[in-house]
């Protein structure tokens, strides 16, 4: 999905997962559209929305998708991770069993997407700090355990969404420089042997 380094505007494809209710939806409209709504519909199979920005000195044009996390849905939501370039995994810091299925949730990234994607895990509806039963310091622990990226969020006042997005955004970029470099790598390989052979 992601475009030729010669284009100014990079394409790069971000999948939400994580649990139902944990507000994968709530999150993604307050980032693309600086809206909350207190009552969504759980999302059916897939949404999808678009947003521009500029991290690094980069334009970068984000394809964000938002997914069911009801279990019914799980196999149309495995088949987004092919050729995305980040994934976001949310639960709920209210919600200890959202919390508990993060690891699955990531292990599911790391078997069907492709290898060394960047993933953000995020614990939302921080201002439910009364409601709390998960704490950040478990957020940090488990986020090192599994070699993911961690942040707190509240998508009812915007905390930490735009923030979490450019560090997963910049995340990626720096992916795709990797593999820039890997690719140029491999070429000089491959032609340092074709004239090594045809010297022979």
């Amino acid at each position: 999905m992601s475009s030729d380094d010669e284009d100014p505007k990079l394409k790069k494809k971000v999948v939400i997962i994580g649990n139902s209710s944990v507000g994968k939806t709530s999150l993604l409209l307050h980032y693309t559209e600086h809206r909350f709504r207190s009552t969504l519909e759980s999302t059916i199979g897939i949404d999808y929305r678009e947003k521009d920005l500029v991290v690094s000195n980069q334009e970068v044009h984000l394809q964000i998708w938002d997914t069911a996390g009801q279990e019914r849905f799980k196999t149309i939501t495995r088949s987004y991770y092919r050729n995305c370039d980040g994934i976001i995994v949310v639960y709920d810091v209210t919600q200890t069993e959202s919390f508990e299925q993060v690891k699955g949730w990531v292990e599911s990234v790391h078997k069907y997407a492709e290898e060394e994607v960047p993933i953000l895990v995020i614990g939302n509806k921080i201002d439910l700090s009364s409601k709390r039963a998960v704490n950040e310091r478990q957020g940090k622990e488990l986020a090192k355990t599994l070699g993911t990226e961690f942040i707190e969020t509240s998508a009812k006042t915007g905390v930490n969404i735009n923030f979490g997005f450019e560090m997963l955004t910049k995340k990626m970029l720096l992916r795709n420089k990797k593999k820039t470099f890997s690719k140029k790598q491999k070429l000089k390989e491959s032609d340092s042997t074709r004239r090594k052979n045809f010297w022979c």
